[in-house]
């Protein structure tokens, strides 16, 4: 039976971020998809507002903070015209709560999905304005019934900022008080993704860098963990080396 998202016409998505990188990196990630064309790329929030009126794209995917016109600004009135998914590094319980009163019929945090629960999330969006419900993480502990938003909202998601990252949901965690072996904070984001059992592409889709950017950060990575293969550096990072390898 054929795909169910291939037999209509493609979903026709609107990028808006300050980002250009992250930008380009959505705009690869979407538009590699045949069911998926990005009609447009947005610098903020007015860009924004003006492409949609003219293309009325089917999703728009929205950053928070943008110079100018910023994307809870620009909200109210995009989602008049079109779903709007909110795809951001803001995971404040305000900001949260204040862009889904406003409208937002989803919210995703940078870092915290896989490129294929970001293509799922971007195809179900639509169905929010036919009476679905608001397509947010669980990890984010959000109620998805509008009445009880208010009540729920700011405890569960500032109780949810220690939960896992939905790309090692369901992995192997660093066992408690392991050293960080001196790797900056990409790096460390870098490793976790490799210790979930990314390859090189995924992680690049994922951190919207280039492969050649991630073969770097695994090389220093390497260096910083004294391991010669991705298994090594599992076993280090996670804690689980053998006794006989470099510490």
């Amino acid at each position: 039976m054929p795909d169910q998202a291939l037999t209509g016409p493609p979903l026709r998505v609107l990028v808006a971020d300050d980002n250009p990188v992250v930008r380009a990196g959505l705009t690869a990630l979407l538009g590699g998809h045949p069911d998926i064309e990005v009609v447009a790329a947005a610098a903020d929030g007015a860009e924004a507002l003006k492409a949609t009126a003219h293309l009325t794209p089917d999703v728009v995917l929205l950053d928070v903070r943008m110079p100018g016109t910023d994307g809870l600004t620009a909200l109210p009135e995009l989602a008049r015209m079109a779903p709007v998914m909110m795809l951001t590094y803001s995971r404040e319980p305000e900001v949260v709560a204040e862009a889904l009163r406003r409208g937002a019929s989803g919210y995703l945090v940078h870092g915290e999905f896989t490129a294929a629960e970001l293509i799922t999330a971007v195809r179900d969006v639509r169905d929010v304005r036919h009476g679905g419900r608001p397509t947010v993480p669980d990890s984010l502990g959000v109620s998805h019934e509008p009445s009880e938003l208010a009540s729920h909202l700011q405890p569960s998601v500032a109780q949810s900022s220690k939960a896992q990252p939905l790309y090692a949901a369901g992995l192997h965690r660093r066992a408690p008080n392991r050293p960080d072996f001196g790797l900056s904070s990409r790096e460390v984001e870098v490793m976790d993704l490799i210790a979930a059992g990314m390859n090189n592409r995924q992680i690049a889709a994922t951190c919207f860098i280039t492969e050649k950017t991630v073969k770097n950060h695994i090389n220093r990575i390497f260096a910083k963990l004294h391991s010669s293969s991705r298994s090594e550096a599992i076993a280090h990072w996670l804690g689980t080396a053998h006794e006989g390898w470099p510490r």
